[in-house]
């Protein structure tokens, strides 16, 4: 068994196994059972908090830039791998844009109560864009766009609650609408947190590079609307392997790469 096939194993187990851990460490406390080692390791695979070690690069693939205009990237592997704090669901390079219009368009966190309406977001209903040319292999849309998470209390909610809920419902509680495009050399590209229904393709459909795919929306995981985009070896998220990418003249300076944390996409 190769390393990528085990951590697909685990990946693939990984939805119920918080709730499982959760529930050994209840029976613990009762005196039911005496596990709560074996309950510790549960819970910290199924979160993801053993995927911290990044798996061997590979070589860095160029792609179109998935939006047009100004997106700001959070969680970028520009200024950390893994971008997001694990390498679980093939996110290891992965990236967050965040549309940041210089006239305003992007509410101020804090700001306006603790759970804003999707639609005051500038990127809401944004064209997402095909990075690569290939085949449609995984549409989901049916996920609703929620309220975004504009406030410390909100945000608190979104991580201890919802996203314990969505960690034990699954890849399509967390990723939420997603298109999944299969380019010619074999990677896969994800495009998450689509809104719902605005899906424009299907799979079988051959796609190109630029090529409007979706809306950006605000479903599943996710504090605000905005697109999470990322390359990874497998269409099945829970299982895969992420791998590096660069846009095309996407860094703050011009060249091909990903801008870092606060940056401008350059497009």
């Amino acid at each position: 068994m190769t390393g990528a096939t085990a951590r697909r194993l685990v990946a693939r187990s990984r939805p119920p196994l918080p709730a499982l851990g959760v529930l050994l460490i209840l029976a613990d406390v009762a005196g039911l059972l005496p596990w709560s080692a074996l309950a510790g390791v549960v819970v910290l695979v199924g979160s993801g908090l053993l995927d911290r070690v990044t798996p061997p690069a590979a070589p860095v693939r160029v792609v179109e830039p998935p939006v047009c205009g100004p997106w700001r990237a959070l969680n970028s592997p520009a200024t950390k791998v893994p971008s997001h704090g694990v390498n679980g669901l093939g996110q290891t390079y992965a990236v967050d844009l965040v549309l940041d219009p210089p006239g305003g368009g992007r509410p101020e966190f804090g700001s306006g109560g603790q759970w804003r309406r999707p639609g005051e977001y500038a990127a809401f209903g944004q064209p997402v864009l095909s990075p690569v040319e290939g085949v449609v292999v995984r549409v989901h849309q049916r996920r609703r766009d929620h309220r975004a998470r504009s406030g410390w209390l909100s945000i608190l909610y979104l991580l201890v609650v919802e996203g314990f809920v969505r960690q034990v419902g699954g890849t399509r509680w967390l990723a939420g609408n997603h298109v999944v495009v299969r380019a010619d050399d074999g990677a896969h590209a994800a495009l998450v947190h689509l809104r719902r229904g605005s899906a424009r393709v299907r799979p079988g459909d051959r796609v190109t590079a630029g090529q409007q795919l979706a809306e950006c929306g605000n479903s599943g995981n996710s504090s605000e609307p905005h697109l999470h985009v990322q390359l990874c070896d497998s269409a099945g998220l829970a299982g895969a392997v992420g791998l590096p990418m660069a846009f095309r003249a996407g860094a703050a300076d011009g060249r091909d790469g990903v801008p870092a944390d606060g940056e401008l996409l350059s497009t």
